[in-house]
């Protein structure tokens, strides 16, 4: 009883103070998404005109949730969730989309934007089952993406005799 509690006070702190929360939904990767902390769930928009995407996320099915850690950006607890698509209009989604709106950033149309909420997106609330997921042994890090683009030059020898006399000079 006193490990549930403690595993749902853990999800819900850590979730209230990371700004961001990694999700991945049944046969797709871990997507980064913003989200708010809402009446013991983390809300999230998206599916929309400029808004996040947010592709495997559909009512009633299950998602692992991954918090990172604000300051060092670490992984603090991952969490499964059922995922909940508030219907447009209703009481629940209006007070999801009130705390959304608060911490939506950069939003091209301002307070006209709950308005393109509930026609072009969808407000999913992401609703924790119960126990933590155990943290993993090794690092989960992937390879990147192979790519053409390269890193720049290294810097030539005598560049920094050449800003020591710009700096000699304005003196």
């Amino acid at each position: 009883m006193t490990s549930a509690l403690l595993d749902r006070a853990l999800i819900e702190e850590a979730t209230k103070k990371s700004g961001l929360v990694w999700v991945k939904g049944p046969g797709t990767a871990a997507r980064a998404l913003w989200h708010v902390w809402h009446e013991g769930a983390a809300c999230v928009v998206g599916d929309g005109p400029g808004e996040q995407p947010l592709p495997g996320l559909a009512d009633g099915v299950s998602a692992e949730v991954t918090v990172r850690s604000k300051d060092k950006g670490g992984r603090l607890v991952s969490w499964t969730a059922t995922v909940v698509e508030l219907p447009s209009g209703s009481a629940e989604w209006a007070a999801a989309v009130a705390e959304l709106k608060g911490k939506r950033l950069n939003a091209p149309d301002g307070e006209a934007m709950t308005g393109r909420w509930a026609r072009e997106c969808r407000v999913l609330r992401l609703e924790p089952t119960g126990a933590t997921a155990p943290l993993p042994d090794g690092s989960l890090a992937e390879a990147p993406l192979p790519t053409p683009v390269t890193t720049r030059r290294p810097a030539p020898a005598g560049l920094p005799r050449l800003l020591l006399k710009r700096k000699r000079r304005r003196a």
